[in-house]
């Protein structure tokens, strides 16, 4: 039977995330109501990291041998530029391992420069990872489909070599193209959705939809503060956020989440949890500083949206809690559709927020006659290749999707991004929706 030592040190980083992963469930699952509120918060936090860098090194082998091992016996490698060079890739990775961290000691009111350079390596690092192993695999499928498999001449050497040298100018240049991507202001795209059952006293009301702006470690006050400037030129009837606006806990961040208390829709601002809400611990203090901003939170609950020129015209508004707040057992917390929709009849057009498109689609198999719902979530995949995972894990991916004879779902691929500083495959956006009864 083989030793746990004599396993390779990719088995032993498996086992490790392995150990990680069920403590996470353990905890989660009986030492939520045992642990005080700030050390549940701690633990959550920290574990999740551990779990991600106990993943990633496997990866971080995987890249250190392609970049640096790989050269080791070449003539270059007793160079000068050689050590500064693997000195540069040690420095690439440990900024990549470090960047699930920085949610622990370096949130403010602004981004600190250390935190968008980790999370910048962290975007890098992915998108490394992706061509050397689809290199690899090409590599791999010419030499079966040659048949040279077993034969290792000059041609191979300089092929090997060329696979990391390639896979990294084109790191380098999707990271540039996705750094500048994503340091534009968000498009604000115009959608025209028709709603069944909405008075004509409502029609061409403007609903601007938010989603994921995610403040923490790499998105602060000033970001927040160009967005709520675009808002507020597309001048709203309404303003939604479904979910995720903050990775970081209330107190720490109150000074970046200020510029919200400008926003001032006529007919309000309306906030629903997002996953991210959750992971902060912090969700009660939440609500409470935004309804300081005038924004309403709708937890599992609904408010009619009274047209201007006619009292007894109304639609329905109605939001949920994310569904995570069922996983991580959030007391008093959790999607409860109908709490949500309770005095909604379908007798008045329905409008439900909801985070995640996989609740959206749990939302209409239970109550099919909700006539729009407005999602985030996926945030159009943000960088590739993460888009492919994204599109085949949410059953509505992004943009506008018709369900049945009179219900829309539109999924906001994002306001800002999470964590890594880049896009690339989407778009930031505002959406600007006009209600047409």
């Amino acid at each position: 039977m083989i030793s746990f030592k004599q396993l390779p040190i990719e088995a032993k980083a498996a086992v490790a995330a392995g150990v990680v992963f069920f403590s996470m469930m353990l905890s989660r699952s009986y030492l939520a109501e045992k642990l005080d509120f700030r050390m549940r918060r701690w633990l959550l936090r920290l574990q999740m990291a551990l779990f991600a860098n106990t993943l990633m090194l496997m990866g971080s082998l995987h890249v250190w041998r392609s970049t640096i091992t790989t050269f080791t016996r070449s003539s270059a490698a007793s160079s000068f530029c050689f050590m500064l060079w693997k000195i540069a890739v040690f420095m690439f990775l440990a900024l990549a391992h470090s960047s699930f961290f920085t949610l622990l000691f370096l949130v403010a009111e602004e981004p600190y420069f250390f935190s968008l350079a980790a999370y910048t390596c962290l975007g890098a690092y992915i998108i490394l990872i992706f061509f050397l192993f689809t290199l690899g695999s090409v590599e791999q499928a010419y030499k079966f489909l040659a048949g040279r498999g077993a034969k290792a001449g000059t041609g191979n050497k300089n092929r090997t070599a060329l696979k990391p040298v390639l896979a990294v100018l084109l790191t380098v240049v999707l990271t540039v193209v996705g750094l500048l991507n994503a340091s534009q202001p968000p498009t604000v795209n115009s959608v025209e959705i028709p709603v069944h059952k909405l008075p004509s006293t409502i029609n061409n009301l403007k609903v601007v939809l938010l989603s994921d702006i995610h403040l923490g470690p790499t998105v602060g006050k000033t970001k927040l503060a160009m967005i709520v400037r675009m808002v507020k030129a597309l001048k709203p009837d309404i303003t939604v956020i479904v979910g995720d606006l903050t990775d970081a806990e209330a107190k720490i961040i109150r000074p970046a989440v200020e510029p919200l208390g400008e926003l001032d829709s006529p007919l309000g601002t309306y906030f629903v949890t997002g996953n991210h809400e959750y992971y902060t611990s912090d969700v009660s203090n939440w609500f409470e500083l935004l309804k300081s901003f005038n924004i309403q939170p709708l937890h599992n609950e609904n408010v009619k949206i009274v047209s201007p020129k006619s009292t007894s015209d109304w639609f329905c508004l109605a939001g949920v809690d994310d569904i995570e707040a069922d996983v991580l057992h959030y007391s008093g917390h959790g999607m409860d559709l109908k709490k949500a929709l309770r005095g909604c009849s379908s007798e008045h057009a329905i409008v439900l927020l909801a985070h995640q498109p996989i609740a959206a689609k749990w939302a209409l198999q239970e109550r099919p006659d909700i006539n729009l719902i407005l999602s985030g979530h996926t945030h159009g995949g943000q960088i590739f290749p993460l888009n492919a995972g994204a599109y085949l894990l949410n059953p509505f991916f992004v943009g506008l999707y018709k369900v049945g004879q009179n219900t829309f779902v539109y999924v906001s691929p994002g306001t800002m991004y999470y964590g890594i500083p880049m896009r690339l495959g989407s778009r930031a956006e505002i959406t600007e929706i006009i209600l047409r009864s």
